[in-house]
């Protein structure tokens, strides 16, 4: 899973960081510098090191008790999923994977094992981070034209 979860969301950062540090002149080429690759993947060791039990809690135990025999079924699902996706360039989030899955273990149990208003509040969660990063962006762009920052 660790290896599907690298080869995925990391990609994503490291592509909008070069992408970045092009259009900035700081790289003349699209070739991702060894720095930026060990920075995301610093930043993806912390995050999951002081982020990561918080996740895991909430899905694996306040969502749905699992047991092992869920949990590497959930993990065998997802990491098919995720590399997968990472072999044909297709960005998903290892997140929404990972939860879906262990959703689907759940309801095998049976329906009720799963506690589907946490699993409905994580859903609006993905619903509305879109429109809250659109906006978010928007507004940022709009205060650096205004004050001809950039």
């Amino acid at each position: 899973m660790a290896f599907g979860h690298g080869s995925n969301d990391a990609q994503k950062a490291m592509g909008i960081i070069t992408m970045a540090l092009m259009s900035g002149g700081a790289i003349n080429k699209l070739d991702v510098p060894i720095w930026v690759v060990l920075i995301c993947a610093l930043a993806m060791g912390f995050g999951t090191l002081f982020g990561g039990w918080k996740i895991i809690k909430t899905l694996g135990v306040k969502m749905l008790k699992l047991e092992p025999i869920h949990g590497f079924a959930a993990e065998t699902a997802s990491t098919g999923i995720i590399v997968a996706a990472s072999h044909f360039g297709l960005p998903v989030s290892t997140t929404h994977v990972v939860s879906t899955a262990i959703l689907g273990v759940g309801a095998t149990k049976r329906w009720s094992a799963v506690r589907w208003g946490i699993a409905g509040k994580i859903v609006i969660a993905w619903v509305l981070t879109l429109p809250f990063c659109i906006g978010l962006a928007w507004g940022i762009q709009t205060l650096l034209v205004r004050f001809h920052i950039g």
